[in-house]
């Protein structure tokens, strides 16, 4: 089996809920298995700012799927749950991004792992931080969370609904 991690984000509401499908999606894939996943951060929006706040996280899972199949099988969960692909980096249902594929390095036009931006991302690394601190080129997940901006990993907080409102709280050392 070959253990891969997907990162999930969504800012469309119900944003917990594109999470939760996602998964059991996921999940019903006979090629997949769900290992762990990490807590839930807001997250303040990269790019195209004017948007509102996603929701991301990150999950472990072994796969008996070659990687370009695990991409084919995430954009069809993006696809069966609205996601459109219109303003770069833009509001989005879903999205599904493969960060890593056991060890291995893949450039093409349409997959890249691992993925490119993981390293200056804190919405992807402080989820990740949660199932795992591995090394990625010579650091660890730890030590690239610590080199990021404060600004950056301020803007992911903890997610939890409390009495049907949203509670944060802020990540940042």
């Amino acid at each position: 089996m070959n253990t891969v991690y997907i990162a999930l984000g969504s800012n469309i509401e119900p944003r917990k809920d594109y999470l939760d499908q996602a998964i059991e999606m996921l999940e019903k894939h006979p090629g997949f298995t769900l290992i762990d996943q990490s807590l839930i951060y807001e997250t303040d929006p990269v790019g195209y700012v004017d948007q509102p706040a996603f929701l991301n996280m990150v999950i472990k899972g072994h796969t008996s799927l070659t990687p370009f199949q695990l991409l084919d099988v995430c954009q069809e969960v993006e696809k069966s749950l609205g996601r459109k692909r219109g303003v770069k980096w833009g509001p989005r249902t879903i999205d599904l991004d493969i960060l890593l594929y056991n060890n291995e390095n893949i450039e093409t036009e349409h997959l890249n792992i691992p993925h490119p931006r993981m390293l200056e991302r804190a919405f992807v690394l402080i989820p990740f931080s949660d199932l795992d601190n591995l090394t990625i080129q010579g650091t660890s997940i730890s030590q690239y969370i610590n080199q990021l901006p404060d600004q950056e990993r301020k803007g992911v907080r903890k997610w939890e609904p409390k009495n049907g409102e949203e509670e944060f709280e802020h990540f940042a050392n």
